[in-house]
């Protein structure tokens, strides 16, 4: 019931200092953009390949979301 009684400081009071090197973290990865995206679509590849082996209908109805999503997405990105 302590912390309720509390005064809080208020918002304007409450600064946040810049730290010194923040573009130096090395816990954000920074230019890796280009080798997940190449990742994702081999994983994607490699997912239509092994459907493709049992069924070639169901490899076609992959091969056809991709396809829709990727039009979905540039659609709504754009419009």
């Amino acid at each position: 019931m302590k912390l309720l009684a509390q005064e809080l400081p208020s918002p304007k009071a409450i600064q946040e200092t810049p730290v010194p090197g923040k573009n130096q973290d090395p816990l954000i990865a920074k230019g890796l953009q280009k080798e997940q995206y190449i990742g994702i679509i081999g994983l994607a590849i490699a997912l239509v390949a092994a459907v493709g082996f049992f069924s070639r209908r169901f490899e076609y109805a992959i091969i056809f979301a991709f396809f829709l999503s990727g039009i979905l997405i540039a659609f709504f990105l754009f419009v």
